[in-house]
């Protein structure tokens, strides 16, 4: 069955991308995928997400899902160019957010040297078998070499919901090619 995008019958299912729950009536991608756990063929599962999670995480069903709804979309143009930035930078997706290193053991996975202690990191997650998997971190200044774009300011403010008006212009102000 193909991907849909259609309103939340409740507001219980959760968002795959960012964990938050999909009001009801909300407008949301599921994404449809084998089932591991069925040894039938016809097993089936399906993932939730909003939509901008989705275009953000999940670029290439989010497509298909937008060029085969009638529904009624909002920022159905924006949401599509995210999406097609996403699948021509595919490390793009990976990005889930930003943060300040706790401590200065990780190592970036763009230049491999250390992550200093107190100074912004992006995180990364792998999607796997129908979940997302935490994959280290790179250093804000390595994201063009590694994600292969530097215009991700809003993708990583997207989901990081604690992030400051000061942190976002510190994060502007030393690293202005994250984009506006």
């Amino acid at each position: 069955m193909p991907h849909t995008i259609e309103p939340a019958a409740s507001g219980r299912s959760k968002c795959r991308g960012c964990g938050l729950a999909i009001a009801k009536d909300e407008l949301r991608l599921g994404e449809r995928l084998p089932n591991p756990f069925v040894d039938d063929e016809k097993g089936e599962m399906t993932l939730w997400f909003h939509l901008v999670c989705s275009a953000y995480k999940r670029p290439q069903a989010m497509l298909e899902a937008l060029e085969a709804s009638t529904e009624n979309i909002e920022r159905r143009d924006w949401l599509a160019g995210v999406c097609k930035q996403g699948i021509e930078h595919r490390r793009l997706p990976r990005a889930a957010g930003v943060e300040r290193a706790s401590t200065g053991r990780a190592a970036c996975r763009g230049c491999r040297e250390k992550i200093e202690k107190g100074s912004w990191r992006i995180k990364l997650l792998y999607f796997d078998e129908g979940r997302f998997a935490p994959s280290g971190y790179v250093h804000v200044g390595c994201a063009r070499e590694y994600l292969g774009t530097t215009s991700i300011l809003e993708r990583i403010a997207h989901f990081t919901p604690e992030l400051t008006a000061e942190d976002r212009a510190e994060l502007e102000g030393a690293h202005p090619e994250l984009g506006p």
